[in-house]
């Protein structure tokens, strides 16, 4: 039996230019892994606690020695010795460890560097790559990418209200193909942007991030895009969007600032959305109202969702309490999943577990700040959702994800499986 010989954590930085935790685990048996651990920028405010220093003398205060103290000093010491194979007892070692309901005292981003690391160790151990470790024989659906190709909200400084605008290629045979797909209608969108001489600069996720007269004109813009690759809107590619409208919720009503098209109450921001849906090939809204507006979202989910994927992300957090709320009361019929929200892959399997149990939808997603880790491809391979949601075309950290879904489907082969998450 193969043994935890080492836990080190050292401060990396992210896709931003942030500090981060990356955490190495070394097995007695000479077998090494790592992880590193991504930041949000729009997050919910019952996610876990990503632990900062607080000294505006480095980093403006957001450096992560204190995470990574608390990995080398406070963590190390209890897992040392212990079967990496047994992630669920040192992920609710460090769950006591820690002692908060939001890991505030050790820190997510401290508790999920070791618990991914753990995780790729054991399955080096076992001799498999980590999406068959983790989701077992059965783990070989690739999972269709919602790209996001502009960005606006909290991502950019443009004068788009909407913080995501993505495309999937869910009329492609394959995600290979699918890939292709996105990319050349990314590229068709920069051609569209240049010729109508918007800036064609990107934001934190890799997609454009102009400044446009509407949030309607983002939609136009894409379907033109698509269009100019030689694909079917709705057809071969569909829009998929994350306005996060938390963040321009204010005062009990939706204050679209950055555009000016003015202020909506949750039943208005519900029209507007169905009007958009029946214009536009828009398959999926994910935080369509602000995180403590249920009563919107359950209208929400009664007037579209038997037309398209309602996700939640910030109101969940990708916390089983808070998934259980919303199947009882019918507020989403899916869920966005945030391995940092949460803090352990235990825990975001068991949120994963509660979405299958009601058949609800459920997408994999990244954070806006990123490191080079692949980690998410090989678990939204294991938990065979067919969703994952990790950027645009451009920016490495985006693209590194995409391209470890390449590997994967060529390493399965025949057996891998491509489907579109949303035919009846």
């Amino acid at each position: 039996m193969k043994r935890i010989k080492s836990v080190k954590a050292i401060e990396i930085l992210d896709s931003r230019g942030n500090p981060t935790v990356r955490v190495f685990i070394g097995l007695d048996n000479g077998i090494a892994a790592s992880a590193s651990v991504p930041s949000g920028a729009s997050t919910g405010e019952n996610e876990a606690i990503e632990l900062r220093d607080g000294d505006k003398q480095r980093y403006g205060g957001k450096g992560t020695l204190k995470a990574v103290g608390n990995v080398n000093e406070v963590i190390a010491p209890q897992l040392v010795g212990m079967d990496p194979s047994q992630q669920a007892i040192i992920d609710h070692l460090m769950i006591e460890l820690d002692g908060t309901p939001n890991k505030s005292i050790l820190g997510a981003n401290a508790i999920l560097g070791v618990s991914m690391a753990v995780s790729r160790a054991a399955a080096e151990a076992a001799g498999l790559p980590l999406y068959a470790y983790l989701g077992g024989p059965g783990a070989i659906r690739i999972p269709v990418p919602m790209m996001n190709i502009l960005n606006g909200g909290k991502h950019t400084e443009n004068s788009v209200d909407f913080q995501e605008f993505m495309i999937m290629p869910v009329g492609a045979p394959t995600f290979t193909e699918a890939l292709r797909y996105g990319a050349e209608t990314f590229h068709a969108l920069g051609g569209i942007l240049k010729k109508k001489n918007y800036a064609t600069s990107v934001g934190d996720e890799g997609g454009y991030a102009p400044n446009l007269g509407s949030n309607d004109e983002a939609c136009e813009l894409i379907i033109q895009a698509i269009e100019d690759a030689g694909y079917k809107p709705g057809v071969d590619i569909a829009i998929a969007l994350d306005p996060a409208a938390s963040s321009f919720f204010e005062n009990d009503s939706y204050n679209l600032i950055k555009s000016g098209q003015g202020r909506k109450s949750s039943a208005e921001m519900n029209l507007f959305y169905k009007d958009w849906v029946d214009k536009y090939p828009i398959v999926s809204i994910e935080d369509g109202l602000a995180e403590n507006d249920w009563k919107g979202f359950i209208e929400h989910t009664a007037l579209l969702g038997n037309k398209i994927q309602v996700v939640g992300d910030d109101l969940y957090v990708t916390n089983t309490k808070f998934i259980e709320k919303g199947i009882k009361e019918k507020a989403t019929n899916a869920v966005l999943i945030k391995l940092n929200q949460i803090g352990t892959v235990t825990e975001t399997i068991e949120a994963i577990n509660l979405c299958r149990k009601v058949g609800w939808g459920y997408v994999i997603s990244h954070r806006s700040g990123e490191t080079e880790d692949t980690f998410m491809a090989d678990f939204a391979v294991a938990m065979g959702g067919g969703q994952i949601k990790t950027g645009s075309a451009s920016r490495s950290e985006r693209i590194a994800k995409y391209n470890r879904l390449i590997e994967i489907e060529a390493e399965l082969g025949n057996s891998s499986l491509f489907e579109n998450p949303f035919k009846k």
